[in-house]
């Protein structure tokens, strides 16, 4: 994507939102939020990703992340293909009630960008900001842990099992994370 949303410094700490095409609230269902948390653990342990927070919701994904390793738009196109066809995958053989509905969704966003194959799950943009001041990161962090709440999903951020807020209350959550206050730096 042109424009002021591209990873330039591939080893720097971002600010990243990664959405399922038309905004099709795929993450509803838990077997899919499962599919995400694995994949990102695979990322942490075999490609070098960094997470520092991050939020699953219904359509889409916040995260702050690095990838000092391989640089993070490789980790993510990596993340975002594999996700795509286990999710797809998962979708076309599973008894999914709105399957039939989502995939035709899916072949239609394929449809219009000739970089596709059969479907498209992720937009291919990674809305991806650079943290370049401390303020700016406890904005990002208070935004990603808030989701959930704003939402109505939850009354307090770490209720929200999909999230790192966990970790930021003293608990511990579904990943690895390195809390920001004792890590991270803007740049």
């Amino acid at each position: 994507m042109a424009g002021g949303y591209q990873i330039k410094e591939q080893d720097k700490p971002y600010f990243v939102t990664l959405q399922v095409v038309y905004w099709i609230d795929v993450f509803t269902r838990q077997k899919y939020r499962d599919i995400i948390i694995e994949n990102l653990a695979f990322c942490q342990k075999n490609k070098g990703l960094d997470i520092f927070a991050w939020v699953i919701m219904s359509n889409h994904i916040h995260m702050i992340v690095r990838s000092e390793k391989h640089g993070l738009s490789n980790v993510l196109h990596d993340f975002k293909s594999f996700t795509s066809k286990t999710i797809l995958t998962e979708i076309e053989e599973s008894t999914e009630s709105r399957k039939d509905w989502m995939l035709k969704l899916f072949k239609n966003a394929a449809y219009k960008h000739k970089r596709n194959s059969d479907y498209q799950f992720w937009t291919h943009e990674n809305h991806a900001e650079l943290l370049f001041s401390n303020s700016f990161i406890e904005q990002k962090l208070d935004y990603i842990h808030n989701n959930p709440v704003r939402a109505g999903i939850v009354h307090n951020p770490e209720d929200y099992k999909y999230s790192s807020a966990i970790d930021y209350a003293d608990g511990k959550g579904l990943l690895d994370i390195i809390l920001i206050q004792r890590q991270l730096k803007a740049y």
